[in-house]
């Protein structure tokens, strides 16, 4: 009950990320499957369930396995609950993963200090929530300082680094997963 494997996969989106990963139009697709292009339209579009060597023959067109490919597919429909954990004992820093599985958003949860001196970069866009304690922010050479309720919203390639400042700290970070096409990739500095 909850659990989003018990639901059938949606291949489609999985097959339009890797062949638009590759740049290659559905009308490449279909010469080198042997499948039409109206169909492999309808697989993308979630229209149409490939059967078994449908699907093989749109992994090896794709440079890749129907494995890969299931694997990489989206549930039919998801509700998942990802319970609290009971109560930390110690002063280690922890994270949590908020979210399971292989979905467009991803949020996790720090309690506790963190590395100051590790710098992220994510290719699409996140968003950090204080829900207790207080946080600096160093992002694209600016100084922030975050406290309880407070929020800062990066857009992706923002280059930025924080670390707690109060004990007992916990941030929520939701981002855009990365193999999303949420945001053109811009130049890195």
């Amino acid at each position: 009950m909850g659990d989003h494997k018990e639901q059938p996969l949606r291949v489609g989106a999985a097959v339009r990320r890797r062949r638009r990963a590759l740049e290659l139009t559905l009308a490449v697709v279909a010469e080198r499957s042997g499948l039409s292009v109206p169909f492999l339209s309808q697989i993308e579009n979630e229209r149409a369930r490939p059967s078994r060597s449908s699907l093989e023959k749109v992994a090896d067109a794709l440079r890749t396995t129907a494995v890969e490919l299931l694997a990489a597919a989206d549930p039919a429909c998801s509700v998942d609950v990802v319970h609290a954990e009971g109560p930390e004992t110690g002063d280690e820093p922890r994270m949590r993963s908020l979210v399971r599985g292989h979905h467009q958003m991803h949020a996790q949860e720090f309690t506790g200090d963190h590395d100051a001196g590790r710098e992220f970069q994510y290719r699409n866009d996140q968003l950090m929530y204080v829900a207790d304690g207080a946080v600096d922010v160093e992002a694209e050479g600016r100084a922030y300082r975050l406290g309880r309720g407070d929020t800062l919203y990066l857009t992706g390639g923002v280059r930025h680094r924080w670390r707690a400042t109060v004990a007992d700290t916990r941030v929520v970070v939701v981002a855009v997963a990365e193999h999303i096409e949420a945001v053109q990739d811009r130049p890195r500095q």
